[in-house]
């Protein structure tokens, strides 16, 4: 991806999803060099729900950490509450539950989130509809899901949340697989941008939890 794409841009083809909404690739003759992978902050394990991770067979994936100056339950409360995450989330321009009552195994929600054109795919909305698998309150979910829009497809996307209060407050970690016949293209450049997604998701969590 050229360094002369700028902060914006960067930012608004990622986060997440997914589900999964983080990726743009498609085949091309001679693909661009994947630029340097952003620096992930130390996990030594694999977070888990109810006994459950990412895709181990998955070749995109990306793992991360913060620990957020609030409670396990005000951090809960705002990742849990998918309607407000155009508020708080720049990536993200809708999401609704596709349900209704308490969040449970098989509860869906749908959210969009454009992704700028690059020299490897076009300008697109993403749709990803998310579906829960595990969920345990304010300590971890995972959610599974397809993201599509015209010109780019992320087949399945895992994404693992963990939440553990520490001294100082929660320690969020996250980790998250993406698979499909397109993004596997280029594996580097499609990781990369998982990366950005992620990090820039955790940034947002803090700043709405730390604020509210």
């Amino acid at each position: 991806m050229p360094s002369s794409l700028t902060t914006i841009a960067l930012r608004a083809a990622t986060v997440v999803l997914a589900g999964a909404l983080s990726v743009a690739c498609t085949s091309t003759p001679a693909a661009a060099p994947a630029p340097a992978a952003p620096t992930a902050a130390p996990v030594a394990e694999a977070p888990t729900c109810d006994g459950q991770g990412v895709d181990p067979a998955a070749k995109i994936r990306y793992r991360t950490e913060r620990v957020i100056a609030a409670s396990p339950a005000a951090i809960w409360a705002a990742q849990t509450d998918f309607a407000s995450w155009p508020q708080w989330q720049q990536a993200v321009l809708t999401n609704e539950r596709l349900d209704a009552g308490p969040l449970r195994p098989g509860s869906q929600f749908r959210w969009t989130s454009p992704v700028p054109a690059t020299p490897l795919s076009p300008a697109t909305t993403l749709q990803i509809t998310s579906t829960v698998q595990q969920v345990e309150p304010q300590q971890c979910i995972r959610w599974t899901g397809p993201a599509e829009g015209p010109g780019l497809r992320i087949d399945q996307g895992v994404h693992v949340w963990t939440f553990t209060e520490v001294p100082v407050g929660t320690r969020v970690v996250t980790e998250e697989t993406h698979s499909g016949t397109q993004i596997e293209q280029d594996v580097p450049l499609a990781t990369h941008f998982l990366g950005l997604g992620l990090e820039a998701w955790l940034d947002n969590l803090k700043t709405r939890a730390e604020g509210s």
